[in-house]
């Protein structure tokens, strides 16, 4: 597998893992702190992008949405995400953005590429301990099951 279909499959996952946590949190009451950081997700996978294209930072880093606002970021984030894979085919090139304290850094496509599935793979980790905490059962998004289950192409 080349490395833009690996990427591609990298997101599928994170597609379809946010998707079966907002699937859990609309099966049951959700807390404030799960809901929270799911927007904070949708948000940083959202300012990635931008800062990948280069446009303006459109919305904060820890919003406060609400469930429905969280499903239709989720859903219109996935497909900003798989238009710009699809016509992506430079990975080494650097990206240059200002963090969310004003410093300037530079990062190669393929790390940010990689940071945002590992951020968002982070934060679901601690939702599903919210939820575990309150007594109920996370939604199961281990990659693995996504992968031997063909749940991601």
């Amino acid at each position: 597998m080349d490395l833009a279909n690996y990427l591609r499959r990298e997101f599928a996952y994170n597609e379809w893992a946010n998707q079966e946590v907002l699937a859990g949190m609309r099966a049951h009451e959700t807390d404030a702190r799960s809901l929270q950081l799911m927007g904070h997700i949708l948000a940083a996978e959202r300012l990635w992008l931008e800062r990948m294209r280069k446009q303006p930072q459109t919305i904060p880093v820890w919003p406060t949405f609400d469930l429905e606002e969280c499903n239709a970021l989720a859903a219109a984030i996935a497909r900003q995400w798989r238009d710009f894979l699809t016509a992506l085919t430079e990975f080494s090139q650097t990206v240059s953005y200002k963090n969310s304290k004003g410093e300037l850094w530079s990062s190669t496509v393929l790390d940010v590429l990689t940071h945002v599935v590992l951020h968002s793979a982070y934060h679901r980790g601690q939702i599903a301990s919210h939820t575990r905490e309150s007594g109920k059962s996370p939604a199961y998004t281990d990659f693995i099951h996504a992968a031997r289950h063909g749940l991601i192409d």
